[in-house]
């Protein structure tokens, strides 16, 4: 990283990402998802329904986002992952979340049981929780790489709140964009809340 900007390609990103994460004491990691939890009324504000993401293995936050967003929420949905049939990833399917009704999907993610909603069930969202690597202060985000959600995000309507979830230190100055690249409106840190981005 040059002055905030990280330097490289994609792939390179993701590998010095994920490795800062996987370096995190387990104690650091649990702190930031209590912070993050405490975050979410902020969030959501007066949504009715927030589409939001189960945290695994080092993805900041932890399963307890999801009650809390429940609390806070008329409605939860929690993506479903699925492939056409030469396994390219196809736009999210979503599921209403019921607490202790999650089963393993692909990836090692935990997803909600069906009968699934339609991909476009994301456009009845008023905010929109994605997983992310990094984010930018324009909004550009870093994700996996799967593509689910870049097939995913532009169902989203005009106005809905896009809230990259990271790291206080993985909100950087600059990150490689693409044209059909959806750009976050916010990102939510552990140490700083929620941060509009210049892409909202």
């Amino acid at each position: 990283m040059v002055d905030g900007v990280l330097v490289g390609t994609k792939a390179q990103h993701r590998k010095v990402l994920l490795t800062a994460r996987r370096a995190l004491a387990d104690s650091v990691r649990s702190a930031e998802a209590t912070a993050l939890c405490g975050h979410l009324a902020d969030v959501v504000s007066a949504a009715e329904t927030a589409c939001a993401y189960v945290p695994v293995g080092v993805e900041p936050g932890s399963p307890a986002m999801v009650d809390r967003l429940n609390e806070l929420c008329a409605r939860v949905l929690l993506p479903v992952t699925h492939s056409d049939d030469d396994g390219r990833p196809l736009a999210l399917l979503w599921g209403q979340y019921v607490p202790g009704a999650l089963v393993a999907g692909r990836f090692g993610l935990l997803e909600p049981a069906g009968p699934w909603l339609a991909s476009d069930a994301v456009a009845g969202a008023d905010v929109v929780l994605v997983p992310a690597l990094a984010v930018d202060r324009q909004g550009v985000r870093l994700g996996r790489g799967g593509g689910f959600y870049d097939r995913s995000l532009p169902l989203c309507r005009p106005g809905t709140r896009l809230v990259a979830v990271v790291r206080d230190a993985e909100i950087v100055g600059e990150l490689p964009s693409e044209p059909h690249d959806v750009r976050m409106t916010h990102a939510l840190t552990p140490g700083h809340g929620l941060i509009a981005l210049a892409g909202g």
